[in-house]
């Protein structure tokens, strides 16, 4: 073979291992131009996203390139929405499934979520999180958790993959080895997990293998040291933990794509082309990339960068052909498990049942509720992490408004108070006086100016009902307590029905 021949045999590899995004409600040139090139995969995130109709025509554009065309979202269809980043999400997410323990209804729900996808032409899903939420001030993993029990998780990841996957879509398990008993956002930092060998056996393995019985065939890696595998390199970046954990010890055969390789965890050390070539080194088949660096420069850069590695002998061109070859029979199944799944509307009427049987209460509600006036409704903002759009809303004051009007609100940040400490007073106590008080928390035990302002609000007002969004945590002051497991538009309904007794 030529050396420009074979050149461009490796810019192709290179391509097809790569799942970036891009900005734009339709496909840019570059996209289209790169998926003629090679390109084998895009990623879709909320900027993508105006319409299911705009969405099935941006994914028609791409396909067009390339009827396999594998693209990916990142829908967990609870906190973290893609597709319903705008409104919230119509379904609760993975905590409240677990709150409820019902794994038929898990399935149920994200069998709705895999025909919704479907109809809008996504084929892969970067969900669902099956780590185990063992650790009550994780960051990053929290509400996106089925729960903090290795046997629950396991039975709902089950359940998830399987209605996800007869919906047509394919699943992702996340965040291997598991990322649910950290302190650090790997966003920003690079978090460790310093279990010894059996504790990870027994605490975070569980739900990948069944997962992997469900069917499951991409699992997502997590950028994490674990050290009882791997005491100098994360495991997107690690061999050990790909290669020796995942494919031999567990006896994975299919897609592993990592986190967004962008991530501070990986790339304050290693840089973004640094951390691509060690994670294709390491047993990696995809690279995640586009969630903050979607310019066509960035797909240029990582391309060249493995030609470069390959050339170098620092990555063995074997394994990049290997690597491309996983995401080529990935891309074949994935469009064959779409075949025969009907495009039709969903109802989403399941998820909203199932945000109803998530709520729990705890007080004295006799004479509380249901609420008798209408209520001042006070919502505390906390800083979320960057899996969570800022644009998404959530909360109860809204719905319940529209349900019981004469309804009033305000949302306070941290900030506010830190600039003025009359705050509380003011905006929250003073319009509630001679009314009922409602105080809506988003992870008030692990949000320590949260759970103050809820202290000295309660203390004000002891008959103040309480709205959990968040973790429930200790229980919190207030004559009753309300516990979404969530914060989607669909808890936030949940509850605003609760509070009125609908």
């Amino acid at each position: 073979m030529s050396s420009s021949k074979h050149s461009k045999e490796l810019r192709r590899l290179a391509l097809s291992v790569l799942q970036p995004g891009f900005v734009g409600t339709e496909a840019p040139d570059w996209v289209l131009r790169d998926i003629r090139d090679g390109l084998a995969s895009v990623v879709l995130f909320a900027r993508n996203i105006v319409s299911p109709e705009q969405v099935a025509n941006l994914t028609a554009q791409l396909r067009a390139e390339n009827p396999s065309l594998i693209i990916a979202i990142d829908e967990e269809a609870g906190d973290v929405t893609r597709i319903e980043s705008s409104t919230g999400s119509t379904r609760p997410g993975n905590f409240a499934l677990g709150a409820v323990d019902d794994p038929e209804l898990t399935e149920s729900v994200a069998r709705d979520l895999g025909r919704q996808l479907h109809a809008a032409g996504v084929s892969l899903n970067y969900a669902p999180s099956v780590d185990v939420n063992s650790n009550p001030d994780n960051p990053i993993i929290g509400v996106r958790s089925f729960g903090v029990d290795a046997g629950l998780v396991s039975r709902h990841a089950a359940a998830w993959i399987q209605g996800l996957q007869a919906g047509g879509v394919a699943a992702c398990a996340k965040h291997f080895p598991g990322h649910g008993d950290v302190a650090v956002d790997s966003h920003h930092g690079l978090p460790t997990y310093d279990a010894d060998l059996d504790e990870i056996a027994a605490q975070a393995l569980p739900p990948f293998r069944a997962a992997l019985e469900a069917g499951v065939r991409a699992v997502m890696s997590a950028h994490l040291l674990v050290p009882a595998y791997d005491p100098d390199l994360p495991a997107t970046l690690s061999s050990r933990v790909l290669n020796d954990l995942l494919r031999k010890e567990l006896g994975f055969d299919g897609l592993i794509v990592t986190d967004a390789i962008e991530m501070g965890a990986v790339t304050n050390r290693y840089g973004i082309e640094g951390a691509t070539v060690m994670a294709v080194a390491a047993g990696a088949d995809a690279i995640c990339v586009g969630g903050e660096n979607a310019e066509e420069s960035t797909v240029g850069l990582l391309a060249d960068a493995l030609v470069r590695a390959v050339s170098a002998g620092d990555l063995a061109e074997d394994r990049l052909a290997e690597a491309s070859r996983r995401v080529a029979e990935f891309a074949e199944w994935s469009t064959r498990l779409g075949q025969g799944v009907p495009v039709d509307p969903v109802s989403g009427d399941i998820g909203f049942i199932a945000a109803r049987r998530a709520i729990r209460t705890s007080g004295p509600t006799q004479g509380v509720l249901p609420l008798t006036a209408a209520p001042h409704v006070v919502e505390l903002v906390p800083s979320n992490n960057l899996a969570i759009g800022k644009e998404t809303p959530w909360g109860v004051a809204v719905p319940l408004r529209e349900r019981l009007p004469g309804t009033t609100f305000v949302r306070v940040h941290h900030q506010q108070l830190e600039a003025d400490s009359t705050v509380l007073e003011k905006h929250a106590l003073a319009p509630a006086s001679g009314r009922p008080i409602v105080v809506v928390v988003r992870d008030a035990s692990r949000n320590k100016w949260i759970g103050r302002a809820l202290a000295d609000l309660t203390a004000a007002r002891p008959d103040a009902i309480v709205v959990e969004m968040g973790l429930p945590g200790s229980t919190a002051p207030g004559a009753v307590q309300i516990f979404t497991h969530g914060a989607t538009a669909a808890s936030g309904v949940a509850a605003a029905e609760v509070l009125i007794g609908a």
